[in-house]
């Protein structure tokens, strides 16, 4: 199982690789999900070795189905691994390439890119990639919260101090 932070730029994505997470030793790494309704947090962070550098990251996302088998299937480990996400239009995608709509690019229209299906909304093919940057870590604390369980977490809790409760 992988967890892919997406960048679109490289050069961002390289130089927070190499001046933070380069840094953090793996047993320290740790992933949380807290899930609050139909949203959960993603919280990275670690204790470095390079202190004046400490980070941490968040995430607020809807659950998926990808989320449910990261939590079924994780095992009690997973690579951090940072990818790069990019827009695909019609003249870069290949044939196979699904649109936003669910269909593929050979079932769109050459001049203007809209889908041929009638019932199909779609005015325009758009795709994106990921590629996955070679750089990995692994993570093997990983923990899946409830809301009212982050005060016993101090990276959870730190997260939701800082940027959730704060604000009210």
């Amino acid at each position: 199982m992988n967890v892919v932070p997406l960048f679109s730029d490289k050069k961002e994505a390289n130089s927070l690789w190499y001046d933070t997470i380069h840094w953090w030793l793996e047993p320290s790494i740790k992933f949380r999900f807290v899930e609050t309704g139909k949203e959960y947090w993603f919280i990275l962070g670690a204790d470095s070795q390079k202190p004046q550098s400490n980070k941490s990251f968040f995430k607020v996302l809807p659950h998926s189905t990808h989320y449910e088998r990261f939590k079924r299937g994780h095992e009690g480990e997973a690579y951090l691994r940072f990818g790069m996400y990019s827009k695909k239009n019609f003249d870069e995608a290949k044939g196979d390439t699904q649109c936003e709509c669910g269909h593929i690019s050979e079932e769109h229209d050459e001049d203007d890119a809209s889908c041929l299906y009638e019932d199909c909304g779609c005015k325009m093919f758009e795709s994106f990639q990921v590629n996955l940057l070679k750089r990995k870590k692994t993570v093997t604390d990983i923990v899946f919260l409830k809301e009212q369980d982050v005060k016993d977490d101090p990276l959870a809790w730190n997260c939701f101090n800082a940027n959730k409760y704060s604000k009210t």
